[in-house]
């Protein structure tokens, strides 16, 4: 019998699923934001919100791209955008939204702002590389 899934996918999937443990971290933070016992502006709490949301949701897509990356039998530099660049964009994004409100006080995000954008060019390689590979497969 075939293996189900490459060995690239294995092993990305179980790093993705590990950071899954993070992510809690992350909620565990939001409640004692929410709570109230950790002392935070609006634009912090804002700011944590998302890049727990973004962190969820793009390691979510992550593990599913793995499946499709298999799925269109894709090699060399495709595939290695398609596979990575949307768990670099959780990682990119995620660390963007925290790194860039960190600070007693902060009001306005800093310079780690660029962060968020740089995620934003690793998820669209990642999923226009993808989609291009799923239909030309």
């Amino acid at each position: 019998m075939p293996d189900l899934l490459s060995r690239s996918s294995l092993s990305t999937a179980g790093v993705l699923l590990l950071s899954i443990l993070a992510i809690e971290f992350g909620g565990y933070y939001m409640l004692k934001i929410v709570r109230g016992r950790a002392p935070v502006t609006e634009f912090q709490h804002d700011f944590a919100r998302a890049g727990h949301a973004h962190a969820g949701v793009l390691v979510t897509l992550a593990l599913v791209c793995q499946l499709f990356v298999d799925a269109a039998n894709m090699s060399g530099i495709s595939e290695q955008i398609a596979r990575n660049g949307v768990p670099f964009a959780a990682i990119l994004m995620s660390a963007g939204f925290f790194f860039s409100s960190m600070g007693k006080g902060a009001t306005k995000p800093n310079g780690f702002i660029a962060l968020i954008y740089a995620g934003t060019a690793s998820l669209a390689l990642g999923v226009a590389f993808l989609g291009y590979g799923l239909i030309t497969a």
